[in-house]
C-alpha cells in the first residue's frame, strides 16, 4: 500500500504537518479501512510542529472522531460534547431569558468565554448572547455548527493564551471541517421521549465537489425541528392555587397553556420548541507547490421558543385599574385564567473565512488569512402585556435584538531550524456588540405607571373635580380609601422582558492586536519542548504578555511524564460591558423586575459599581501517560489559579418601603441616578464585577483498549474528571451566603463517561454509562456578624449521583446503507426532585432543579437511517 503525504498546513497559528493518509483505491478500500482503525488518536493543537498522538503531546487533548460524534443520538453539538467530553458540562434552563436558547456551558468548571473555540483552526466569532447571570458568559454558540460538517474534533484540556490568545485559559476547541472532494452522506433520525413528548426529526448531509483536478468543496447541511418537553407539575403554591379557583378559571387557565404550550399546566418546564437550519461550505485549491487557498464559512438560522413565570390574579402585574372614565378594569379581561408569557428566539448565524497558505522555497511558511463572523438573536414575546399601558395594551411585542460582530486579519509563520520548529504571527482583531430597541410598546411607560394617572384625587385622600365627575357618571371611585385601584402604579414594559429603551441601547466597539512568538522542538531524543510567548493590545484594556513553558519526557518507549505552566489574559467583551437586560424573577414567588446595568452605567455606579478590568489566570499541569500495543492511558492534575474574576453580583433589592432599610436606601441612589419611573419599576438590580479570586483544580483521566478475536473487534474507553473551583479571596462583598455556597457546591466534582463499542460482520452495537457525582444546593442561609456562614441542615439539600445508561445497535444493510437503533438513558433515570420544603427551585409547578447539569427529561429513543454515496 503506497503512502502519499499531504502539504504542510498552518493552523490556528500553529505550524503543523497533516497526517499521513493512504492512497485508496477500490480494490484495498477494507485494508486501509481496517488500517485506519488501529491508527492512534493524532492532535494538532497543543504544540507546534509535527501533529502528536494524545499521548506523546506535552498537555492533555481528547481527540474525538466522526463515527464518535455520529454514536450520540443529541443534534445539538453542546449536548454531544457533554456526552462524550466528562470536564464539559452543559445545563438546560427554560426559563432564563436568551440563555434558554443560546446555552452557556463549562469546560473544567470554567465558563465558555474562557474557552477558545476554532473551527479549522480559525477563531469561532461569539454569540450575541450574554448571560445575564454568573460569569455573564459569551462565547460561541456551539448549536450553530452542525455534526454533519464534523470529520473529527480535538479538544485542548490546558491554559494556552500564549499560544491562541485571549479566552483559551480553560483550553481549546478546535472543529475540523470535513474536506471531500467526492461522495457524500445522508441521514435521517426521528425520536421522543419516554413521557410521548419531545418528538424531534433530524435530516443532515454532506457532499463533496472537485474543484478541477486541484481543489475541493464540501457542503453540510442539517434541519432538526424538536417539539417542547413538559416535566412539571400544576401550579399550586400558598400564595396561589390553579386547582383552587373556580371551574371556570380552570378551564380558562388551561385554554391558554394548551393553545401556547401544548400543556395543561400553566407553568410549564422542560426544552424549548426548536426549528433550526444549519450549513457549512468548507473548500481548498492548490494553485501551485507554494500556495493553497482556502474558504470556508457557515450560515446558521434558528427559531425557538419557551415560556416565563406564570402570571395569577393579584400578583402586581394583573391587578385592578381605574381608567379614565373611572371605571375598573384589569388584565383579567383580556386573560381570565392568568398568562403565561411566551418568549422566543430567532439567531442568525453566519461567517466566512478565506486565506492562504504554503512553503515558499526559501523553506518559510505562512497561512495569511481573513475572517468575519456575526452572529444575531431577536426576541418576540407574546400572550403578555404592558401594564402600564392598561387596557391600551397589545398581547405582542419585539423586545429587541442583541449583535456581535467581529472581523480579523491574522498572519502565522514558521521555520524549521533543525530539530526545531520556530513560529511567530500577528493578529489584528476589531469586534462590536450591539444593542437594538425594541418597538416602542416593550419599552414605554404608559400612564399607569404613575398613581392615580388622571388626577382624580388630590393629596389628600380628597376627590377632585375630575374625580367628581366620573362618580356622577355612576364610578365607584373612593379617594379615601388607600386601596382603590386608582392609586395602583403598574409595571413598564412588556412583562417579562421589557424591550430595550434606546436610551440604554447602542453598540460598544473595539480593536486589539497581537504579536506572538513560539519555539518547539525534541531537545533530546525522549525530551520535547516548548515555549511561548504573547503580547496582547486592547483599546479598552490595555496590553498585556504572557507565556507558556510545556513539556514531554519519554521515561520509557511505553511511559511518558508531561507538564506545562503559562499564564494568561481575558478582556471582558463588549457585550460583557455593554449589556443591559431587565427581566422578571420571582424569588419568593412574587414577581420581581430585575435589572442587569454595565458596570459603567449611572445605575450601577450610583450603587456602588467599580469600572471592569480583565482577568488574568495562571495554569499549571503535570501528567503521565502510557502506551502498550492496543492500550493507552493519560492521567492528568491541573491547576488553575485566576485573579479579578468577572461575575455577577448577588442582587440588591430596591424598594421604596422605608421599613427596609437597605433596600429603601438603594431606592434613593437609584432614584438619584435615574428618575421616579425606573426606580419605581426596579426591584432588583445587578451588575457584573471583579469580584473574587478563585482556584480551579481537578484530575483527568483517560483510557482505551482494543481487541480483536474471531467474535468480532471490541474498543473500550474510559473518560473521568474530578474538578473543584473554590475561592481564593473573599467574595462576602460581592455575594451572598447562599450564592457563595452555591458557587463552590453546586455542580458535581466528579463526571465519568465508561462506553464498550462492538462490530461484527454487518453489526454493531455501542453501550455507554455517563456518571454524574453528588452536589449540594442551599437556600435562605443565614451568616454571622463577621460573615460566617449559619449551618441549618433543612436548608440545605444534597442530590445523589446519577447513571445514565444509553445503547446503540446498527445494521449495514450493505456497504452504503445502515439502520441504527438506539436509546439515550435507557433506565430513564432522573435527578432527585428538588426539596419542596428547603429549595426555592421547588417554585411554581417546578420539579427539578432547571440548573442541574444532570439532565431531566427522561428517556429518549431513536432511529436513524444513514446512506452513503
Amino acid at each position: 500500500m503506497k503512502l502519499k503525504k499531504l502539504n504542510v498546513a498552518v493552523l490556528a497559528g500553529l505550524a503543523s504537518y497533516t497526517l499521513t493518509m493512504p492512497v485508496m483505491g477500490a480494490a484495498n478500500a477494507q485494508d486501509v479501512e481496517e488500517a485506519q482503525e488501529n491508527v492512534e488518536k493524532i492532535a494538532v493543537v497543543g504544540a507546534r510542529g509535527a501533529p502528536r498522538s494524545v499521548t506523546s503531546s506535552p498537555v492533555p487533548v481528547d481527540v474525538i472522531s466522526e463515527d464518535e460524534l455520529n454514536s450520540v443520538s443529541f443534534s445539538d453539538m453542546n449536548d454531544v460534547m457533554m456526552t462524550l467530553v466528562p470536564s464539559y458540562s452543559v445545563s438546560r434552563q427554560p426559563i432564563s431569558d436568551g440563555a434558554s436558547f443560546i446555552r452557556p456551558a463549562s469546560l473544567r468548571g470554567l465558563p465558555t468565554d474562557k474557552t477558545l473555540v476554532l473551527v479549522n483552526g480559525k477563531r469561532r466569532h461569539r454569540s450575541a448572547l450574554v448571560a445575564t447571570s454568573g460569569s455573564g458568559t459569551q462565547g460561541p454558540d456551539l448549536a450553530t455548527i452542525p455534526t454533519a460538517a464534523i470529520k473529527g474534533l480535538e479538544v485542548l484540556r490546558d491554559g494556552a493564551a500564549a499560544q491562541y490568545g485571549s479566552d483559551a485559559i480553560a483550553g481549546v476547541i478546535n472543529f475540523n471541517l470535513k474536506d471531500n472532494d467526492e461522495g457524500g452522506s445522508f441521514s435521517a433520525e426521528m425520536g421522543q421521549y419516554y413521557e410521548g413528548d419531545g418528538g424531534s426529526i433530524t435530516l443532515s448531509g454532506n457532499k463533496g465537489f472537485s474543484l478541477g483536478s486541484d481543489g475541493f468543496v464540501s457542503v453540510s447541511a442539517e434541519y432538526v425541528n424538536q417539539e417542547r418537553t413538559d416535566r412539571s407539575e400544576q401550579y399550586c403554591e400558598s400564595w396561589f392555587c390553579v386547582t383552587d379557583q373556580s371551574e371556570e378559571f380552570q378551564e380558562a387557565q388551561k385554554e391558554m397553556s394548551n393553545k401556547y404550550f401544548d400543556s395543561d399546566n400553566a407553568n410549564p418546564w422542560g426544552q424549548p420548541e426548536s426549528e433550526a437550519i444549519r450549513v457549512f461550505v468548507n473548500s481548498g485549491y492548490t494553485v501551485n507547490s507554494n500556495l493553497d487557498l482556502y474558504a470556508f464559512g457557515n450560515y446558521s438560522w434558528s427559531d425557538s421558543s419557551t415560556n416565563f413565570f406564570y402570571r395569577y390574579p393579584g400578583n402586581s402585574t394583573i391587578e385592578e385599574i381605574r381608567l379614565e372614565d373611572g371605571s375598573i378594569w384589569s388584565p383579567e379581561d383580556i386573560f381570565p385564567g392568568g398568562f403565561t408569557p411566551k418568549f422566543s428566539g430567532e439567531v442568525k448565524d453566519y461567517s466566512l473565512v478565506f486565506g492562504g497558505k504554503g512553503i515558499l522555497d526559501s523553506g518559510l511558511g505562512y497561512d495569511l488569512s481573513a475572517r468575519y463572523g456575526y452572529d444575531e438573536i431577536a426576541y418576540t414575546l407574546e400572550n403578555t402585556i404592558n401594564p402600564s399601558l392598561g387596557d391600551e395594551t397589545p398581547t405582542k411585542f419585539h423586545p429587541g435584538s442583541l449583535s456581535n460582530e467581529e472581523f480579523q486579519i491574522q498572519g502565522d509563520f514558521f521555520y524549521d531550524i533543525d530539530q526545531y520548529v520556530l513560529a511567530f504571527g500577528f493578529s489584528y482583531m476589531d469586534e462590536t456588540y450591539d444593542l437594538i430597541p425594541g418597538d416602542e410598546e416593550s419599552y414605554e411607560a404608559g400612564i399607569y405607571s404613575a398613581s392615580d394617572p388622571w388626577g382624580f384625587c388630590d393629596d389628600d385622600g380628597g376627590t377632585t373635580e375630575a374625580g367628581l365627575a366620573v362618580i356622577a357618571n355612576g364610578s365607584s371611585l373612593d379617594c379615601s380609601d388607600e386601596d382603590d385601584p386608582v392609586y395602583q402604579i403598574m409595571g413598564v414594559g412588556s412583562n417579562g422582558f421589557p424591550g430595550y429603551d434606546p436610551e440604554y441601547s447602542g453598540d460598544y466597539s473595539r480593536d486589539s492586536y497581537a504579536v506572538y512568538g513560539d519555539v518547539s522542538g525534541d531537545i533530546t531524543d525522549d525530551f520535547f519542548g516548548q515555549a511561548s510567548v504573547r503580547y496582547e493590545d486592547y483599546s479598552d484594556f490595555g496590553s498585556e504578555l504572557v507565556y507558556k513553558l510545556a513539556g514531554m519526557y519519554q521515561i520509557t518507549s511505553e511511559l511518558g511524564i508531561r507538564g506545562s505552566f503559562g499564564t494568561g489574559f481575558r478582556a471582558p467583551t463588549p457585550g460583557q460591558q455593554g449589556t443591559t437586560n431587565v427581566s422578571t424573577t420571582l424569588p419568593d414567588g412574587y414577581p420581581v423586575a430585575q435589572g442587569l446595568f454595565p458596570a459603567s452605567s449611572d445605575v450601577a455606579q450610583a450603587l456602588g459599581a467599580s469600572e471592569l478590568k480583565p482577568e488574568k489566570s495562571t495554569n499549571m499541569t503535570l501528567g503521565l501517560t502510557y502506551t502498550s500495543g492496543n492500550f493507552s492511558a493519560t492521567l492528568d492534575y491541573y491547576n488553575i489559579k485566576i485573579e479579578d474574576r468577572m461575575y455577577a453580583i448577588s442582587e440588591l433589592d430596591i424598594s421604596s418601603d422605608e421599613d427596609d432599610e437597605e433596600a429603601y436606601e438603594n431606592y434613593l441612589k437609584l432614584l438619584a441616578a435615574t428618575d421616579q419611573t425606573t426606580a419605581d419599576s426596579i426591584g432588583a438590580v445587578i451588575y457584573f464585577q471583579n469580584a473574587f479570586d478563585t482556584v480551579t483544580e481537578g484530575v483527568d483521566f483517560v483510557t482505551a483498549y482494543s481487541m480483536d478475536s474471531e467474535y468480532g473487534d471490541t474498543r473500550f474507553t474510559l473518560s473521568m474528571n474530578y474538578n473543584t473551583t473554590e475561592f481564593d479571596s473573599d467574595p462576602s462583598e460581592y455575594l451572598d451566603a447562599e450564592d457563595m455556597y452555591d458557587f463552590e457546591h453546586g455542580t458535581p466534582k466528579v463526571r465519568g463517561v465508561f462506553s464498550i463499542a462492538h462490530s461484527i460482520e454487518d453489526y454493531q452495537i455501542m453501550a455507554r454509562v455517563r456518571y454524574f457525582g453528588e452536589y449540594e444546593n442551599v437556600d435562605s442561609v443565614d451568616t454571622n456578624d463577621d460573615g460566617s456562614i449559619i449551618w441549618d441542615e433543612t436548608g440545605k439539600q444534597t442530590f445523589g449521583e446519577e447513571f445514565m445508561f444509553d445503547l446503540e445497535g446498527t445494521y449495514h444493510i450493505n456497504s452504503d446503507l445502515s439502520l441504527v437503533v438506539g436509546v439515550s438513558n435507557l433506565f430513564d433515570n432522573y435527578p432527585d426532585k428538588v426539596n419542596e420544603a428547603t429549595s426555592g427551585d421547588a417554585c411554581c409547578g417546578r420539579v427539578y432543579s432547571s440548573g442541574s447539569v444532570v439532565d431531566w427529561q427522561g428517556g429518549y429513543y431513536y432511529t436513524k437511517f444513514l446512506a452513503r454515496f
